[in-house]
């Protein structure tokens, strides 16, 4: 049972009866206020009783099952009046903040008997993964709206949150360019990996080695009777190669740099040169991995390469522990036994939390191509270039000692035969798939 407003507004009315009944005398007083008080409890009793109950209510919904995070979705919750009387409830809601419900979470419903009232809900998720919500609130209230019947029901929803996948803008152009090093556009930029692929004619600007002479030999000028066209042979990058992510998903990755945790730009990364390789033809195995396995997508290529990725990612946020690196090795042992491109995401900015990584890394390169990507904080750099009073020198100079440290680790990395990529969260997955079509094009994987 809950009290009303209007309940309060009905007992503090009982003022102006018992004033006036006061000018008459104290007992005249007191027996005013006990007479409004027992009409005010008999009416509230009255509304009480006549009030649908809230336990005769169902409660459906329609709600999408993924939504992308930032993105705005429609749902609705759809109450149902089981009951013999007129249903004037208010309906709470119990969603968590992060799915991003509009506007309030209590709305009110006028329902007879056996009919059914909809309840229009918008949402904005503000944070990858499952957003849920178990109970549903309904306050029944009387016909004079002073007393209300209460009671929670179960009303299980779930919105599956995915990453919001930015870096997609980035696709087209990286596409052209894998479409040039194919051979397939009118620019005749042919490749420079080694599969071969076919035998043309040779136009100005082939490289002479590439000419086949015994083609050429096979080949007679029409327009010039005795002699021969010259015959070139023409490569396409190396496809069916193997291509592992590993994504840290240590307490690294909870770190915020420009206002984005390095995980989801890893994620962001991640995506997009999964995207890239798999319309290069190339196979993509992925692994979220801190101290356990957190998530694994193996076995998938095209549209449903990236639909399982997002939603593995849409569960897994950082965890505040180290990296056991010393077991990243066997994970890619596990995933494939021939050589590969192995993409190592992973805060790569400080000799100490490197350590790890640094002592692993040889057994890597040893049997596969390594790149490790991090993110750099612009404001870094930013904080380096300032000098405008004591405070920013200070400032400038410990921002200035950070860069030289990552500095040192790319170092490191590139010694042990590892390949480096460091730029902003923005830039961060482009650059990584640059670097791909880099090592596609000089024929590295």
């Amino acid at each position: 049972m809950a009290l009303t407003g209007r309940f309060a507004l009905l007992v503090a009315l009982g003022v102006i009866p018992v004033v006036a009944a006061g000018l008459a005398g104290a007992p005249a007083a007191w027996l005013a206020l006990v007479g409004w008080l027992a009409v005010a409890l008999g009416a509230g009793v009255l509304d009480l009783s006549l009030a649908a109950s809230p336990r005769r209510v169902a409660l459906t919904r329609e709600l999408p099952d993924r939504v992308r995070l930032g993105e705005m979705v429609e749902g609705s919750l759809a109450v149902r009046n089981l009951g013999t009387r007129m249903l004037r409830a208010t309906v709470r809601d119990g969603w968590d903040p992060s799915a991003g419900l509009a506007g309030a979470n209590r709305a009110p419903v006028v329902a007879p008997p056996g009919e059914r009232r909809r309840i229009p809900q918008s949402f904005s998720p503000w944070r990858r993964g499952d957003r849920r919500t178990d109970q549903v609130t309904v306050r029944s209230a009387g016909p004079l709206g002073l007393w209300s019947r209460q009671a929670t029901l179960a009303a299980p929803g779930r919105i599956r949150v995915l990453p919001p996948f930015h870096s997609r803008v980035h696709l087209p152009a990286r596409l052209t360019r894998l479409r040039e090093l194919d051979g397939r556009t009118p620019l005749l930029i042919r490749g420079q990996g080694t599969e071969f692929d076919s035998i043309r004619e040779y136009v100005r600007g082939d490289d002479v080695r590439s000419i086949d002479w015994r083609a050429t030999a096979r080949r007679n000028d029409p327009e010039a009777p005795g002699s021969m066209r010259l015959m070139v042979r023409t490569w396409r990058p190396e496809r069916d190669r193997r291509i592992v992510i590993v994504a840290d998903t240590s307490r690294t990755a909870a770190a915020r740099i420009a206002d984005e945790p390095r995980l989801d730009t890893s994620y962001e990364a991640s995506l997009l040169l999964a995207a890239l390789a798999s319309h290069a033809g190339d196979r993509v195995d992925f692994l979220a991995y801190d101290r356990r396995l957190r998530g694994r997508v193996h076995g998938s290529s095209g549209p449903e390469l990236l639909a399982r990725m997002v939603d593995t990612m849409a569960g897994i946020d950082a965890e505040l522990i180290e990296a056991d690196w010393a077991a990243v090795p066997a994970q890619v042992r596990r995933v494939t036994s021939r050589h590969a491109l192995v993409v190592l995401l992973t805060a790569a900015d400080a000799p100490g939390s490197a350590r790890g990584l640094l002592s692993v890394l040889p057994q890597l390169t040893t049997r596969h191509t390594v790149i490790v990507a991090s993110v750099a904080d612009p404001g870094l750099i930013a904080a380096s270039r300032a000098r405008g009073d004591l405070d920013e020198t200070y400032a400038a100079a410990a921002a200035e000692r950070a860069l030289l440290d990552g500095a040192r680790v790319e170092a490191a990395i590139r010694r042990l035969g590892g390949l480096t990529v460091r730029a902003a969260p923005q830039q961060l997955p482009p650059a990584l798939a640059d670097l791909y079509l880099e090592l596609k094009a000089s024929g590295r994987l």
